[in-house]
């Protein structure tokens, strides 16, 4: 059995990218002879400080379990056959630990899905920013033996650093995303899903979902998932929070999916997981055509594509009066996943490149 150290910032189950990117591989893997070892950082204590605002001391107490958690890594790292950096390996802008790591000689696999070599940080943690070295990232890829990037984009970046770069698109697992069966509703539920850091995209929406209310009343609803706290009373939306437990089910009750975003270089580093949820579920979606979403979405078979205000208004308005084209979009989204951005359409890639670095024929 070949042993993997897995270095990440959080707990399994816990952050869309590690489950979206490499956390549901991890029994495929296992069944193929590697034992992988996930070395977070951020415990669910730890959670429930770190992204708000001051608990300075906590804080403090979290840098520096993280700085000897990360040590002890350094120690073992013999012990591995394959390290593999879930985007960074410490939450401050030092590379230490990795250099550290690299240094052994043990192959080292690089992966990243978003542009994380542009400045971003939280609200709550915006006096830490000082901390941050977004350009520590170019440094990751080049010590990396293979990189894997989520997207064109993100691997054309990666490619300046690096010539052993390979795209591994974000991927949902279709034995626990199961279509929903298409049905006609009184009410179209127009829905988006996100976290506490990206309810600022979904407001980039609001004055197309007023349009929207105002064209058609009660014909339509709305519903916001990732955000306990969000509030719209005009709209008549109160925010779910996130569950792992009840996430399809909150994602199964929405009939036309949205993911608006900015045209920005944050934002062209997406791999379109929101969007991607949705058509796994069989269900329509419309998305900003900003990064590899216009390579997902083939605009009115696959789903829609909408940039301005009036655009969305258009293509929005078109999937609630028409349920046949809802329908095409949604049950060819679904064939998308099944066909590109599938666990199973992308595990052997995972299976060969692990094998090419701890040289398995």
């Amino acid at each position: 059995m070949k042993k993997v150290l897995i270095i990440t910032a959080h707990r399994k189950d816990r952050a869309p990218n590690q489950r979206f990117r490499f956390e549901q591989y991890l029994d495929f893997l296992k069944e193929n002879g590697y034992d992988c070892h996930l070395s977070f950082l951020i415990s669910a204590e730890d959670d429930k400080v770190l992204y708000k605002h001051g608990h300075y001391l906590e804080k403090t107490i979290i840098f520096l379990k993280s700085a000897v958690k990360r040590t002890i890594d350094v120690i073992n790292r013999s012990n591995y056959d394959l390290i593999f950096v879930c985007r960074e390996g410490f939450l401050t802008g030092t590379t230490l630990f990795e250099e550290l790591l690299h240094k052994s000689k043990v192959p080292m696999i690089y992966d990243f899905d978003d542009a994380i070599w542009h400045f971003d940080v939280s609200e709550a943690n915006k006096k830490f920013g000082w901390l941050k070295n977004p350009g520590k990232t170019a440094k990751l890829i080049s010590m990396a033996d293979l990189v894997f990037a989520g997207n064109d984009y993100l691997a054309d970046y990666a490619r300046h650093h690096n010539d052993n770069v390979v795209i591994i698109p974000t991927t949902i697992d279709l034995s626990e995303y199961h279509q929903v069966p298409f049905a006609e509703k009184d009410s179209i539920c127009i829905g988006w899903s996100g976290s506490i850091t990206t309810i600022r995209h979904f407001g980039m929406a609001i004055p197309v979902l007023k349009a929207i209310k105002e064209k058609y009343g009660n014909r339509v609803n709305f519903k916001v998932i990732g955000d306990g706290n969000y509030r719209n009373d005009e709209l008549g939306i109160i925010g779910i929070g996130w569950k792992k437990e009840t996430e399809l089910e909150e994602l199964a009750g929405i009939d036309i999916g949205i993911m608006p975003l900015p045209d920005d270089e944050w934002a062209k580093g997406k791999c379109g997981l929101k969007g991607l949820q949705y058509m796994a579920l069989g269900i329509a979606t419309v998305m900003s055509p900003v990064g590899v979403n216009s390579e997902i979405i083939q605009d009115e078979q696959n789903g829609m594509l909408a940039s301005s205000d009036e655009e969305w208004i258009v293509k929005l308005s078109k999937l609630i009066d028409d349920s046949i084209l809802r329908r095409k979009c949604a049950e060819n989204g679904r064939k998308t996943v099944e066909e590109r951005f599938s666990v199973d359409a992308v595990k052997g890639d995972y299976l060969k490149y692990f094998n090419q670095l701890t040289n398995i024929k």
